[in-house]
């Protein structure tokens, strides 16, 4: 295979878009964002980011498609108990959740259980999901076997089974930072029968990410001020309700050696499928050498009561497949910014 080349050619055949340089990106999301993230040289860079579930891959709503990792196994300690119920007459699935047995008793002592229905979108890229609907269970403390009994409900037509898939996740509940995911359990509707209750005690597997939308990203080196430009230029997201009245923003971090840059923040913009931003983000890099960084790119829905993670795409010179493409096209193009597209994962 011939090696790939840089410098003035480096993206010559990129389109233009907006006034940027972009290309759409040529490979499979689903097998660039299920190759494990980022092998960054700096132990505690690998630590903020793991946090931020930025090492976890994506999959697909089949629980038999779930992308593996070497160093992480696939099934996780402990079970969850939980049953489907869909009523063809009056159109509704019911999700009861029964609880959780045999976690690891250490660091695992307020659990939860984040529930979402799933649809997988006939559009591009291959892999994006819809969120159709999302439930989250009351927190049982101090207990590594906890009971629920929570009960959930939904419309959903029957001709949305075959395409659906419910997915749960055990997380162990911080007030202060991130909720910890422990595990997770997919189910596909497909086989889902009617008027019959079914009871499940599945195996936690390793928490995986999904699709639900990609961002257009640019970036342009600036050595000689030791900054990168970050560019966050159209979003486009995969819910079935987008509304005047649902409003994003976005948040861009940066991270580099032993530091986390001050975060910045994008204008809200009304959600639509294809929301336009068009809007430029500067961060100073104290040593001119160090673009071996990492980009994080957070979208967020507004609500009254605070705010919702739609998805987050992540980026550097360590990155899988075009994520680290395009960080090696921004090299050699000084004061031209480089923008692809990225998916969105959640």
């Amino acid at each position: 295979m011939e090696e790939r080349k840089y410098g003035n050619e480096a993206c010559s055949g990129i389109t233009q878009e907006n006034g940027f340089v972009g290309k759409k990106l040529q490979s499979s999301f689903v097998d660039i964002a299920q190759h494990p993230y980022y092998n960054i040289k700096n132990q505690e860079i690998q630590k903020e980011l793991q946090k931020l579930g930025l090492v976890l891959s994506p999959s697909s709503a089949s629980s038999d498609n779930m992308g593996s990792d070497v160093d992480v196994p696939n099934r996780i300690q402990g079970k969850l108990r939980f049953s489907l119920l869909y009523n063809k007459n009056r159109l509704e699935l019911l999700l009861m959740i029964t609880g959780v047995l045999g976690l690891p008793s250490q660091g695992c002592m307020n659990i939860f259980i984040q529930a979402r229905l799933l649809s997988c979108a006939s559009s591009q890229p291959p892999g994006l999901q819809h969120i159709v609907h999302e439930w989250q269970t009351q927190v049982v403390r101090n207990c590594a076997s906890p009971n629920f009994d929570d009960q959930f409900a939904c419309t959903l037509q029957e001709a949305e089974l075959a395409k659906s898939s419910i997915k749960l996740e055990v997380k162990h509940f911080d007030r202060y930072s991130r909720h910890t995911p422990l595990g997770e359990v997919r189910v596909a509707l497909n086989a889902l029968k009617t008027f019959q209750s079914m009871e499940f005690c599945e195996e936690l597997r390793r928490t995986t990410k999904d699709i639900v939308g990609e961002v257009l990203v640019s970036l342009k080196c600036l050595p000689l001020s030791q900054r990168i430009e970050v560019g966050l230029l159209k979003v486009k997201t995969a819910s079935m309700y987008n509304s005047p009245e649902k409003r994003i923003y976005a948040r861009i971090d940066v991270f580099w050696n032993l530091h986390k840059q001050k975060h910045q923040k994008s204008k809200p913009k009304t959600l639509t499928s294809v929301t336009v931003f068009n809007e430029t983000f500067l961060f100073h890099l104290p040593e001119p050498v160090v673009w071996d960084c990492a980009v994080l790119i957070s979208i967020y829905k507004m609500h009254p009561s605070g705010r919702q993670l739609v998805g987050q795409a992540a980026l550097g010179k360590r990155g899988p497949g075009e994520t680290n493409y395009h960080w090696d096209c921004m090299m050699p193009s000084i004061q031209q910014p480089i923008a692809k597209w990225h998916p969105l994962l959640i």
